[in-house]
């Protein structure tokens, strides 16, 4: 009701702007410079109105970090979760919320502070919420998020269930016996080698997140954020500095008023030099080739975009959102038998598509684009620009190579190790032995 009281509200200035005209009397009075600068007056008053409203509305829709805490602190105070953060977030308020960096109501993203460094807060909410603010059904959400393990769980049965959830999710892998002992480890808040139901129930809760799950996976990998702390299926990671390769971000209510060249542009003006570029480029071409058959299993980067590579002061690539990064088996479990009538029905995520057999109207189950592929088409427009005139063609070269990679089996190994340790090697080659390497 009240975006539809703005809206005409709105309208109403525009034709008061646009088809009002000053009277006569007036216009003989006023010199017609002025009354072009009394229309830009107007009209700068209304775009200005329109974007206030636009971001407030945005903000408001988007960012509930509040509710997030005071749902996790009501289940903290209750005794139903557990976490090395909890004490510091609901008790002695160490651990702040600052600024909103969500893209989506359902899950929650701040920067804060604690313990006087920088970090990264994450939250989901899965309830909507009532006008005054207060959770529509805090009941079920405890019901449906916090209902494993059950009391009377033995500790030997918490540990096969952590196995079963693994297999299903990483696949059969020689090492998820350990995998299981440092998930354990990390519920384990107080280190008396005992785990609490409310400590099994939140890192059983945190699980479910696939960010979380990826990040204990990958906690040896140099490109993925360090996990600082958490708190029920709130958690917090070390801060980037820098969240997006580009540093200039245009608001989605925006972005149809700014040209793509202008912004592309402005970014590539903004973008650091290029041998900083080259090495933010082959931290992540270490990234692709370190979930490329890693220590639990292989993954697919799902949602390949510029917003979720990210890299720190001293310009270190890391993995801002993990969330796009799936495992196979949830892949192959997605594709296994699905009905098809076009390769589109066979996309998991944004861009993780296989083919559709349309004898048998089923989805094929190897994805036809590899994560290398992927990356290079994005590093097409990011590594380009600038390079150094001597490597451009065989850059250039390399780079129109990778995007062809096939997804197939029979080019995986060989040919894709190929390809990455080539562009690899081109690149340290030009920026080793510099103040940049």
């Amino acid at each position: 009701m009240m975006m539809m009281m703005m809206r005409r509200s709105l309208r109403r200035l525009v034709h008061l702007v646009l088809f009002c005209p000053l009277s006569k009397r007036l216009q003989s009075r006023i010199p017609a410079i002025k009354v072009k600068y009394l229309f830009l007056a107007w009209l700068g008053i209304f775009v200005g109105s329109w974007v206030v409203y636009m971001h407030y509305s945005s903000y408001s829709e988007l960012c509930r970090g509040h509710v997030c805490q005071m749902i996790i602190c009501d289940h903290y105070r209750r005794g139903i979760i557990s976490g090395s953060s909890c004490r510091d977030l609901c008790e002695e308020n160490k651990l702040v919320f600052q600024h909103c960096l969500s893209s989506t109501p359902t899950y929650q993203v701040y920067s804060g502070t604690w313990k006087n460094k920088e970090v990264m807060i994450k939250c989901g909410i899965e309830e909507p919420l009532r006008g005054d603010g207060s959770p529509d059904s805090v009941s079920r959400r405890e019901l449906t998020l916090f209902n494993k393990p059950t009391r009377g769980t033995s500790m030997d049965e918490f540990r096969e269930m952590l196995l079963i959830f693994l297999r299903s999710n990483l696949g059969e892998q020689p090492s998820l016996g350990n995998l299981v002992g440092r998930i354990i480890s990390l519920a384990d808040v107080n280190q008396d080698g005992k785990v609490s139901l409310a400590e099994a129930k939140s890192v059983w809760a945190l699980l479910q997140f696939n960010e979380f799950l990826l990040m204990v996976a990958l906690h040896e990998k140099e490109h993925t954020p360090k996990l600082l702390g958490f708190c029920g299926d709130l958690y917090v990671t070390e801060r980037v500095a820098h969240t997006s390769l580009y540093r200039l971000e245009v608001p989605r209510y925006l972005q149809p008023l700014v040209p793509s060249a202008l912004h592309s542009s402005a970014n590539r003006w903004l973008a650091p030099a290029w041998p900083r570029r080259a090495k933010i480029t082959i931290g992540l071409l270490e990234f692709v080739e370190e979930i490329f058959h890693g220590s639990y299993g292989s993954y697919y980067i799902c949602d390949a975009s510029l917003r979720h590579v990210g890299y720190n002061s001293k310009y270190d690539c890391k993995m801002t959102d993990l969330r796009s990064v799936a495992t196979e088996m949830a892949v192959r479990g997605f594709l296994k038998n699905r009905h098809c009538e076009h390769n589109s029905d066979c996309t998991y995520g944004k861009d993780c598509t296989a083919t559709c057999d349309k004898l048998v109207k089923q989805c094929n189950g190897e994805v036809v684009q590899p994560n290398l592929a992927k990356v290079c088409h994005l590093l097409q427009g990011y590594l380009l620009f600038g390079a150094p005139p001597e490597i451009k063609e065989d850059l250039q070269k390399q780079l129109r190579t990778c995007v062809t990679l096939s997804g197939l089996a029979s080019q995986m190994e060989v040919h894709h190790s190929l390809v990455l340790n080539n562009l690899k090697t081109l690149l340290w080659k030009k920026i080793s032995n510099t103040k940049y390497s």
